[in-house]
């Protein structure tokens, strides 16, 4: 979610919104600081882990709306006082936005649309007084008393995703990866395989060498093959991993299509180190269907794994997961 192009529109729809950061936690809780609620009079986007806390805040966001900016911290224990089996304690600050803020709003979604950033602010009385840091500490609220200063990261994390093929996998595919943090361009050869409306973060390239679009994906894209041609699926496997930069490339297929694609990749030259990282069959294992949502399902659990590895090994701050089989897959 865009939290500040977000803020935006709905200050421009209704006047006033309001902004609920989950800033720090103790103990068990059901998301991480940094987790975010913005709130209107009519609905929310984002979620700061449901429940009886989400649905508390949310109620008291909304009675604060059109009061002018506000700003409120509040520390809750998630097991007496709200009933919730975590049992840890969380703190939420809560911000009321209206339209004489609209021009820190934009600047804030401007540098949104640019990428990841970080803040460090200042709590006042009726507002966050954000700036630019060249820090890079994880979300935190630091202070006991007197000034509290807030660590906050925007502008979060997207991994490009070129994806080959408009078949059915593909279409259950986009479909899966519309709410999730991927840019995708959906390839194709065929200009009339695509449905005639896409999600958002969804790029339609057609193309009659579709080969030549990884040269304009890059580095640690993830690539993902599937079109209605073997030997174009063998041809656009073997130049990516030529071009050796990409962060994962899966192949749809069975165990015996993957075996004669690895013979013709060691013909072609490909050192067999290279020809490991082929992911093929796609999918975590232990899911047998083979309707395309189940595929695209079991291959979006893949790429979510694929992605938190890089990015924990790109970033020692990051809160690392235990590894799982990344080339498990249907037969």
């Amino acid at each position: 979610m865009k939290v500040w192009s977000t803020i935006a529109r709905a200050l421009e729809a209704h006047g006033s919104c309001a902004l609920v950061s989950l800033v720090a936690i103790d103990g068990s809780a059901p998301r991480e600081p940094g987790a975010r609620l913005i709130v209107n009079r009519e609905g929310f986007h984002g979620t700061i882990g449901g429940g009886a806390l989400e649905w508390r805040a949310l109620a008291e966001a909304q009675a604060r709306l059109g009061k002018g900016p506000s700003v409120k911290l509040a520390s809750q224990a998630l097991g007496p006082e709200l009933g919730q089996c975590c049992g840890g304690r969380v703190r939420l600050l809560t911000e009321v936005f209206d339209r004489s803020m609209m021009d820190e709003v934009k600047a804030l979604a401007a540098e949104e649309q640019r990428g990841f950033f970080v803040t460090e602010g200042t709590i006042l009385s009726d507002r966050v007084e954000r700036r630019m840091t060249q820090r890079r500490d994880p979300p935190s609220l630091e202070g006991k008393t007197g000034t509290l200063r807030l660590v906050e990261h925007f502008g979060g994390h997207r991994r490009p995703l070129c994806l080959f093929g408009a078949g059915h996998v593909g279409r259950a595919l986009v479909l899966a990866l519309a709410p999730l943090a991927f840019d995708v361009r959906w390839i194709d050869s065929r200009s009339g395989a695509f449905p005639t409306v896409v999600p958002a973060n969804v790029e339609l390239v057609y193309s009659p060498s579709p080969g030549d679009e990884l040269a304009r994906a890059p580095d640690q894209a993830f690539i993902l093959v599937m079109t209605h041609s073997h030997a174009l699926d063998l041809a656009i496997v073997e130049r990516a991993m030529k071009e050796g930069r990409f962060g994962y490339i899966g192949l749809i297929g069975s165990a015996t299509k993957r075996a004669r694609f690895t013979a013709r990749l060691r013909a072609g030259g490909i050192p067999e180190s290279r020809i490991a990282e082929l992911v093929c069959p796609i999918g975590v294992g232990g899911i047998a269907g083979k309707e395309p949502a189940v595929i695209a399902a079991a291959t979006v659990a893949e790429l979510l794994q694929r992605d938190e590895l890089l990015r924990t090994e790109r970033n020692p701050l990051a809160v690392r997961a235990e590894p799982s089989n990344m080339v498990a897959g249907r037969a």
